[in-house]
């Protein structure tokens, strides 16, 4: 099995005190460097706002340019740079810049967002949102191919008024450009741009992501991509164990307690959006059934992993097969104690990927 494995984070924190958090931040730098120790090939943080609990990670820059100075091979990703809130010359930028710092070892990650919320905060218009999104990101390449000369771009939200914008990134001609979406339009519009893919199989289950993931393939094809030099990065929520029933015994309250938190957040009660229909059923998954049934829901669709050895490798098999390059665990999932999560990821790299 050939598979690039990684490591994710939202930064969950479990209390509401101001040392719990301040924790939960060296603990993450820490399993970094576990990270980089075990072999991992890659770390990636999300950006998220407003969301207490389930996601402290805001500034996910600034996190990278702290991994970055203690870590020396493992890849960091942006998961991602939420464009729609940003103007470009400000990405471009900070993006360049930790490119700098990690001495070329950036992975930029974009997307658009889903959060009502953010959309409400930052005064963007979410039906624009993937016109903003495609038009920002446009803006940050030709920024990076100007390689600092001079450009002028109007837009309505933002201009680049014939300036040059440094620094420039180490990477030639800039750092791998991923696109994160969880709809079939979002996997349609990236393979339309070549673009490699962040998916998560939390949201519909694995055998209909896979169906997505094949259409995805077929776009790239029909615009002169080949497939097979794309890669299809998976999120997956993760925990092993020595036996099944420890992995469960272990994470079970941090997984659920985690996707509750998620949804309230990110889709408020009475939020009835069509465009988020996909968060409310997986909330639905999380406050209607008992907590153990939903584990059993959530491992039986692939929508994350809770188990032994043998089961999480009969799991990557299964990502693989729907069309997975890479696997990003989510091993500090619900505010999971640091121990907990540093053993998983020692047995998911010893004895899952190394099987």
């Amino acid at each position: 099995m050939t598979v690039r494995t990684g490591v994710f984070f939202e930064i969950e924190v479990r209390g509401r005190t101001p040392e719990v958090e301040q924790q939960a931040f060296e603990n993450v730098l820490a399993q970094i460097v576990l990270a980089e120790e075990l072999g991992f090939g890659s770390a990636w943080f999300v950006e998220h706002h407003f969301t207490r609990g389930f996601s402290h990670s805001s500034a996910p820059d600034l996190m990278i340019a702290a991994a970055a100075r203690l870590t020396h091979r493992i890849r960091l990703g942006l998961g991602v740079v939420l464009l729609p809130f940003v103007h470009p010359v400000r990405t471009a930028e900070r993006v360049a810049t930790l490119d700098i710092l990690s001495k070329g070892r950036i992975e930029f990650g974009t997307g658009r967002g889903a959060s009502p919320l953010e959309y409400q905060a930052f005064k963007r218009p979410f039906e624009l949102s993937r016109e903003i999104w495609e038009e920002n990101l446009d803006a940050v390449l030709q920024i990076w191919a100007a390689d600092g000369e001079p450009l002028e771009i109007e837009h309505d939200l933002w201009a680049v008024p014939n300036v040059s914008v440094y620094p420039r990134p180490v990477q030639n001609p800039h750092p791998p450009v991923w696109v994160a979406s969880t709809s079939l339009d979002g996997f349609i519009a990236a393979a339309k741009q070549g673009y490699d893919l962040l998916c998560m199989p939390i949201l519909k289950g694995i055998d209909d992501l896979a169906e997505d993931l094949a259409q995805y393939k077929q776009t790239l094809a029909a615009h002169d991509f080949d497939p097979d030099e794309r890669r299809i990065a998976m999120l997956v929520p993760w925990h092993v164990a020595a036996t099944h029933d420890e992995a469960i015994s272990a994470s079970a309250d941090a997984m659920v307690w985690y996707i509750r938190r998620q949804v309230n957040q990110v889709v408020p009660p009475g939020y009835t959006d069509a465009r988020h229909a996909s968060y409310r059923v997986m909330g639905q998954l999380a406050a209607g059934l008992p907590p153990e049934e939903a584990i059993s829901v959530l491992n039986e669709h692939g929508m994350a992993v809770l188990d032994d050895v043998e089961g999480s490798r009969k799991a990557m098999a299964r990502f693989v097969d729907a069309g997975a390059t890479d696997i990003l665990g989510q091993f500090q999932v619900g505010g999971l104690d640091h121990e907990a999560t540093a053993s998983s990821m020692k047995l998911f790299a010893n004895e899952v990927v190394c099987s």
